[in-house]
């Protein structure tokens, strides 16, 4: 195996802003764990934050220069992180380098065989079974994902193995700093609308990321969506690459013969490009989840990993949080948190959910998320609601965004009425608990929705079903 890579130049005493966040908190852990001296800055105590400081970091709360330390040799920032920062303006002053989360990931990666998970939707959960089944397997690899698999802070970890697992945003074009040894695409559509005005530019995004593949490495890429197929072709005339393709379409190279749902668990049967076929199982429903599951295959099985071993592997896998994460049980009625907020990922799960309790009154919380998303695609997901019994729609969750006039909830819930769905609004994100318990009955599901902080009315939820 390759020797374990150090610290990146400067960042032996970084200062994180905003290290709390699903991609900051990662890079900071396995800066931690490679010995650095890690501290930073968040809004609020979280689950997330304990467990930075207790992997040996200190983290502040709230955002002021006197947090940036006399000795930090950089201070790593993510596009969220505005220019007026007191943090940021102090290290600035100083002539701190400031460096973007992208570029600290990518030094992170230096001298190991990264794979890069790429994609509109998907790239969390196929990060995430890349990580723990090469984990099972022995091969101890390094791994940043966008959500956190079983515990908090279990987001990221720095291996003693050769492959390092990254999920590749491309949100705001920061995976093009990445050169990975392979890279996977899972799909390709118009999304981050404050960052990309038409598909050319999506499309001109991702070619740039596939031209950062190395030399003699492996682009693995959805064989069944259009956006990923149209990538494919744009990138027909590379010869320095391997394009392996997955999927049910009849050209793919790695070919899924078969998707047996089972409750909420899923058998595939998949034939690979020597002929072999395999059969094995996904421990999380939809047929999403099955294909994610065939792109990690492929990935895997380029960087010359045995596909019978790699595919037991894939069994191991349980899920992440907040990716249709079952949160309990209370008189008769299962709550799952999902984190879909594009509407693609919206009407996935719910067909998963659909297709796994057969029967079942399905309920959703929804809780939209950034105001550009709902401006240019809240008919689609107002259209996606469609799926459920009946839903409940919060406020925008705004995130980074301000708030952009006559664009509210409204958009969606009218939208879904009008295909004659059962839905209502829901301003006070507190009451929801109560109004949930006076919808359920024993036999329901409820689903809470959205990237936002939907997923904490769970167990509150649950708590006021059991009352």
């Amino acid at each position: 195996m390759a020797p374990s890579p150090g610290i990146p130049d400067a960042m032996d005493r970084p200062h994180f802003i905003g290290i709390g966040g699903a991609g900051m908190s990662g890079i900071a852990k396995i800066l931690a764990q490679r010995g650095a001296r890690v501290a930073g800055s968040d809004a609020k105590e979280s689950a997330t934050v304990g467990a930075l400081r207790a992997s040996g970091a200190t983290v502040h709360l709230g955002h002021a220069a006197a947090h940036l330390a006399e000795d930090a040799t950089s201070v790593v920032v993510s596009s969220a992180i505005r220019d007026d920062n007191p943090e940021l303006a102090a290290a600035r002053e100083r002539g701190i380098p400031v460096v973007h989360r992208s570029d600290a990931l990518a030094a992170l990666m230096d001298g190991l065989r990264p794979i890069a998970v790429a994609g509109t939707h998907g790239k969390t959960t196929t990060t995430s079974m890349l990580a723990v089944s090469l984990a099972s397997l022995g091969l101890s690899p390094s791994y940043a994902i966008g959500g956190d698999l079983d515990a908090p802070g279990s987001n990221a970890e720095h291996g003693s193995g050769e492959i390092f697992v990254a999920e590749a945003d491309e949100s705001d074009r920061s995976f093009h700093k990445y050169a990975p040894e392979v890279a996977i695409v899972l799909n390709v559509e118009l999304d981050h609308h404050a960052n990309y005005a038409s598909m050319d530019e999506i499309y001109e995004s991702f070619e740039t990321f596939a031209a950062r593949i190395r030399p003699g490495g492996t682009l693995v890429v959805s064989a069944d969506h259009p956006g990923a197929r149209e990538l494919t072709s744009r990138l027909s005339g590379r010869h320095d690459i391997e394009i392996v393709t997955y999927g049910e379409a009849a050209d793919a190279d790695v070919r899924v013969l078969k998707i047996n749902q089972r409750g909420l668990t899923s058998e595939v049967t998949v034939a690979l490009a020597s002929g072999k076929i395999l059969t094995f199982a996904v421990s999380v429903p939809g047929r999403h989840y099955a294909l994610n599951a065939v792109a990690a295959l492929a990935a895997g099985t380029a960087l010359g990993l045995p596909p019978h071993n790699l595919a037991s592997a894939l069994g191991t896998y349980t899920g992440v949080k907040r990716r249709l994460q079952l949160q309990g049980e209370a008189a008769g009625v299962q709550v799952i948190d999902s984190y879909a907020h594009h509407p693609t990922e919206m009407t996935a799960d719910l067909e998963a959910i659909r297709g796994a309790a057969t029967g079942a009154r399905l309920l959703v919380v929804f809780q939209p998320h950034l105001f550009s998303r709902t401006q240019e695609l809240g008919k689609e997901m107002g259209e996606a609601l469609t799926l459920a019994d009946a839903s409940v729609v919060l406020d925008i969750y705004p995130a980074r965004e301000d708030p952009i006039p006559g664009i509210t909830s409204a958009l969606i819930i009218e939208a879904a009425q009008a295909k004659g769905a059962r839905v209502t609004a829901e301003h006070d994100k507190t009451a929801i608990p109560a109004v949930i318990a006076g919808m359920a009955e024993p036999g329901d599901l409820v689903l809470t929705m959205g990237a936002g902080d939907v997923g904490e009315l769970g167990p509150q939820i649950l708590a006021h079903l059991q009352r």
